[in-house]
């Protein structure tokens, strides 16, 4: 349940393109096509799903504050998570080179219409994003991270998937001159992220019943207290009043 919990929620509330506006820049210009929009969203997930879950490994093992006493006690004290950005950058640009050689072995035609975007993925900041949103959640196991990984992945996708879609059908519409390229993408990507805001409700709902009935439940202990505390001042009168 918790991994679904939050495959579903880095999809659909945590949205790397729609809730946290990472990624915009590819977003924006490699959405013209469906084609394309494809081959690139597919290597992001594939990214993701690597980089998240080996930054976690980093970050468990070797960066965070005491995480080297697997190598010896004198080594527990020993604190390396200023090597954060480094190393997470590393591993991403280790797996996008990687990415980069197996699309242009297989795919050279989407290789050239991704042109320098490819390999611009290395910087890309919701590639970043996810690693970082994995250390500052404090995701607590691999496979948590995995989740992760492949559903931010997959949000990003939808979202320049969409984009891509919607942006082939406009070009034979009627947009206003003014409005036209990059001002109606900005609109309609605005209004999409307004949709998905309608998402947030979803995983959220009965975390509100549990705090609806904490509240009722505190108001009910405290009345009994009250009650209690008065009882015993009323004992103390009357015993006060017999002597």
């Amino acid at each position: 349940m918790e991994h679904l919990e939050l495959f579903f929620k880095s999809i659909f509330i945590d949205n790397m393109v729609f809730a946290t506006f990472l990624g915009m820049c590819s977003y924006l210009a490699v959405s013209k096509k469906v084609s394309t929009a494809v081959g690139l969203g597919a290597a992001v997930i594939f990214v993701l799903a690597v980089t998240v879950p080996l930054n976690w490994l980093l970050d468990q093992y070797i960066l965070q504050e005491g995480a080297l006493s697997w190598l010896g006690e004198e080594y527990a004290e020993y604190d390396l998570s200023f090597l954060s950005f480094i190393m997470f950058i590393a591993t991403i640009a280790t797996m996008v080179q990687l990415v980069e050689i197996i699309v242009e072995k297989f795919s050279p035609s989407l290789y050239n219409s991704l042109g320098i975007f490819l390999p611009l993925i290395a910087v890309n900041c919701a590639i970043l994003g996810g690693s970082l949103f994995m250390q500052s959640r404090e995701i607590p196991t691999l496979g948590l991270s995995l989740t992760y990984g492949i559903g931010s992945g997959i949000g990003w996708f939808l979202a320049i998937l969409a984009i891509a879609a919607i942006r082939e059908k406009i070009r034979y519409s009627s947009v206003p001159p003014a409005l036209r390229g990059l001002g109606i993408t900005f609109i309609i990507t605005g209004l999409m992220a307004i949709g998905f805001m309608s998402f947030g409700g979803m995983l959220t709902g009965g975390d509100e019943e549990k705090k609806e009935i904490s509240k009722v439940d505190s108001k009910i202990e405290k009345k009994e207290l009250i009650t209690e505390d008065a009882k015993e001042i009323v004992a103390d009168n009357t015993n006060t009043n017999k002597q």
